[in-house]
């Protein structure tokens, strides 16, 4: 076998293999003698036709099979010899076969880049120092009251904490635009659903009230045809509703999972959930910053391959979210998930790269304690806990998700770590909008 490797554009290899006559030969007549044991032919009995008749009956199949079968493991040969690691498929392009001659054909594909880590040194690492404090857990305890509030309605005038119902019709220099009309709205108060100036329009007005709220659209507004123009909205307000809070009694507090149903188990309770989330987010928002800082600093090249396969799991994944529709499936663009499937490609290259230089290992002990940190989320953790160990994919993702952990925890030891002090509610909302 002859090889020769050769460069073609970016991450791009073709390999040239030639293959002895002899060696192609020697496999087509066992492939025939194998048949003739098994082949009938009428007036011979079985196993006893002549090679002849055998070949000018399968040769042309046999050759095609055996030049395929060879091609196949000559290649893999070929890129043992070369070390060299393939990405995604790889492409034969069969030259032409004369009988007695050497047989060439070529073999295309990616292979992954040479990376070599930079700037590490340099990274600047912002870590939150954060404390769950008694007026967080009062505050989280008020968000759960108002998660199980009654709405009452009221004769009153809408408040900037009251919920209402209404109708509305937007126009521009009297011309309705997309999105101008809804009926029965509903809005609870100050949840910044609407754009600016629009819940203030309706503050101070009854059911039953009709009147108009002038708004004009902020000139980063999503939608440039209404950039910093002026709509005239015609509002109906229908009803009108007052937040009526649950009393933190013991029937209230045991809805939450505490059995004795006393406020300071309830807090404690509370408590431990927050400190679980805040060190979550701690560790994310670390992740975060590491990640970046890796990618500003290593500009390396991507196998197509690798993207492409990474766009079709983004794809899927978007088209579960909405149903499985097969048709949304070939409607959504690749270009929609070209860019996050780059950085996730990139970010795998990365870290790969760090846990080779490391030589890092899977923590099983993480891997428990990151399975019974999810698991102290539901009421019976034990269950959960079996629940992963049976099934190995979601063991698999919880076991790349410590790795990745353990990879970023490398990075820190030469970055430059300085501690931050963050409030809970600051963290927290870091954490959701990142």
């Amino acid at each position: 076998m002859q090889v020769f490797v050769e460069s073609t554009a970016g991450l791009g290899r073709r390999i040239n293999i030639t293959i002895d006559a002899e060696i192609l030969e020697l496999a087509v007549k066992i492939e025939l003698a194998n048949i003739a044991k098994k082949v009938h032919a009428h007036g011979f009995r079985k196993g006893k036709v002549p090679i002849n008749i055998v070949a000018q009956r399968y040769g042309a199949t046999v050759r095609r099979d055996a030049i395929r079968a060879l091609m196949q493991r000559h290649c893999v040969d070929a890129l043992i010899q070369e070390k060299i690691n393939p990405v995604g498929e790889l492409h034969y392009t069969p030259g032409e076969y004369k009988t007695g001659e050497t047989f060439t054909y070529t073999v295309e594909f990616e292979v992954y880049p040479t990376v070599e880590l930079t700037g590490l040194d340099r990274l600047e690492i912002e870590k939150p120092h954060v404390e769950v404090k008694d007026i967080d857990v009062d505050t989280m305890l008020a968000t759960l009251r108002k998660q199980l509030a009654d709405w009452k309605e009221t004769a009153d005038a809408a408040g900037s904490e009251d919920r209402v119902t209404f109708d509305f019709v937007g126009t521009i220099d009297g011309e309705a635009f997309e999105g101008s009309k809804a009926s029965d709205f509903v809005l609870v108060m100050g949840e910044g659903r609407m754009i600016p100036g629009f819940e203030e329009g309706l503050i101070g007005h009854k059911a039953g009230e009709r009147f108009n709220i002038s708004i004009t659209f902020q000139e980063d507004y999503p939608s440039e045809a209404l950039q910093g123009k002026v709509s005239q909205f015609s509002v109906e307000q229908k009803k009108v509703e007052q937040c009526v809070l649950p009393e933190m009694d013991e029937a209230f507090i045991k809805r939450f999972g505490v059995a004795d149903g006393t406020l300071p188990s309830l807090r404690a309770a509370v408590r431990q959930n927050m400190e679980r989330e805040m060190k979550k987010a701690v560790r994310k928002r670390v992740k975060t910053q590491v990640i970046d800082g890796l990618l500003s600093t290593n500009d390396i090249h991507l196998p197509a391959a690798l993207v492409d396969n990474e766009i079709e799991f983004l794809k899927s994944h978007a088209v579960q979210g909405v149903g499985g529709n097969e048709q949304r499936d070939l409607e959504m663009s690749r270009e929609l998930f070209e860019e996050q499937a780059k950085r996730r490609v990139k970010i795998g290259l990365l870290l790969g790269t760090v846990i080779q230089q490391h030589k890092l290992k899977v923590d099983e002990a993480r891997v428990r304690a990151l399975i019974e940190e999810r698991a102290s989320m539901y009421e019976d953790p034990k269950e959960v806990i079996e629940f992963y160990g049976k099934h190995q994919n979601l063991m698999e993702n919880i076991r790349n998700e410590a790795i990745e952990e353990q990879a970023v925890e490398a990075l820190l030891l030469t970055a430059r770590v300085v501690e931050k002090e963050t409030c809970f509610n600051d963290l927290m909302y870091q954490s959701s909008a990142s």
